[in-house]
């Protein structure tokens, strides 16, 4: 909090016993006993701004804001446009994120002493936290005319052009407050995410690659590396990550990256662990079914399916896979009990009708199969070409052979 200046503690007393006694409690920073003072002070003289001012600072310090605010508004009511009280007054707002509130206050600092920096970054962070990220651009500059130096003036401009939408100029002036203050280096961070969204991942990356020890940097810029197609790249980023810190997410991101470098040997294993550390970790089991399933592992890809469905058993996609299992097994009754279940569930797809079709061919209930078949043929409307074809071939077969019968 604001400290009056020295000229400012001198102001006339009417009641000099309870203010002096209250301004060494300050100075002792024993503020509890001084609010005690100037409070005392401010009933013996409700017109002595000083007391009232100083009252307010105490209550301040001691974590009173309410009492503050209206303390600091008293002031302002006696001794209108006092640059300590609007200072004071616009600070605990913006604290309390009230910066609306602040505005006109700060504003009032600012225009009272314009060669002062403090009122201008507080003014510049009020208009930032009120949305108006233009002008808070604007003001954080004015600030920074004043103290060149300024690492949170900095800071406060770059996340303004942000907001502003001007991402090269906000890299700049990060870098420029992480160089005034090596503290706040974290705060390009915040550039990386952005980057991501505007489709720049090389600028991602660059960004996540001057944070070696952080986790969370090194388990995105590994996973950019494997949407991107460098996945041997991103292993080492990626092992690094899961060896410091496991977690579902990362042994995942691990996995892919194994999967997309073409090593299902260490793929498997991985998953296989993060599962028996989480077995609870539904979408971790799903990854790892889909695993097995490519691996051509289908009765173990079933058990790992038909867990999730114990858990979620409204999961059309866990259906999905476990009905496709369980055709590959050759336990059709299953599978078609497992279809039953998806259109219990309203949620038949054109591939469900593709795969009970072929499932009621095999089992030789061509008319089931054919009626399948044709569903399927008028629900795809060209989605899957291949599919298509293959249904009206065996529509086409299926009729024949009815029509003999």
């Amino acid at each position: 909090m604001w400290w009056p200046a020295a000229a400012f503690l001198l102001l006339l007393f009417q009641n000099p016993d309870f203010s002096a006694q209250g301004l060494k409690a300050l100075e002792e920073q024993k503020y509890e006993l001084a609010a005690e003072y100037f409070a005392k002070a401010v009933q013996a003289d409700a017109s002595d701004y000083a007391a009232h001012f100083h009252l307010a600072l105490a209550n301040s310090l001691i974590g009173k804001d309410q009492e503050a605010i209206a303390g600091y508004r008293k002031v302002l009511e006696l001794k209108p446009g006092l640059y300590e009280a609007q200072l004071n007054l616009g600070m605990v707002l913006l604290r309390l994120r009230r910066a609306a509130e602040a505005l006109p206050y700060l504003q009032g600092a600012t225009d009272g002493k314009p060669k002062e920096f403090r009122p201008r970054l507080y003014l510049a962070d009020a208009l930032f936290d009120s949305g108006e990220f233009t002008k808070a651009a604007a003001a954080f500059r004015a600030a920074l005319d004043l103290n060149p130096k300024s690492a949170p003036a900095e800071l406060g401009l770059a996340r303004s052009e942000v907001r502003a939408g001007d991402l090269k100029q906000a890299d700049a002036h990060f870098r420029k407050a992480t160089e005034l203050d090596a503290g706040l280096k974290d705060a390009l961070l915040e550039l990386a995410p952005l980057y991501e969204k505007g489709g720049q991942a090389a600028e991602a990356m660059a960004v996540y690659r001057q944070f070696p020890d952080n986790v969370a940097a090194r388990e995105r810029l590994g996973e950019l590396l494997t949407e991107t197609g460098s996945p041997a790249e991103a292993i080492p980023h990626l092992e690094w990550a899961v060896a410091k810190s496991p977690t579902p997410a990362n042994r995942l991101a691990l996995a892919q990256a194994y999967r997309k470098n073409h090593q299902p040997e260490k793929e498997l294993p991985l998953l296989e662990q993060a599962v028996a550390a989480e077995p609870d970790n539904l979408d971790l089991r799903m990854a790892f079914g889909r695993e097995l399933r490519d691996q051509r592992k289908f009765a173990e890809a079933a058990r790992q399916f038909h867990r999730v469905i114990q858990a979620r058993p409204a999961s059309v996609e866990a259906w999905s896979e476990f009905t496709a299992m369980l055709t590959s097994l050759g336990d059709f009754p299953q599978a078609l009990a497992a279809l039953d279940r998806i259109r219990a569930l309203g949620a038949e797809l054109p591939g469900h009708h593709y795969l009970r079709a072929i499932i009621l061919d095999r089992l030789r209930d061509l008319k089931g199969a054919l009626a399948s078949y044709q569903k399927f043929l008028a629900t795809d409307q060209g989605k899957s070409p291949d599919e298509e074809f293959k249904a009206r071939q065996r529509a086409r077969i299926i009729e024949k052979e009815l029509n003999r019968r």
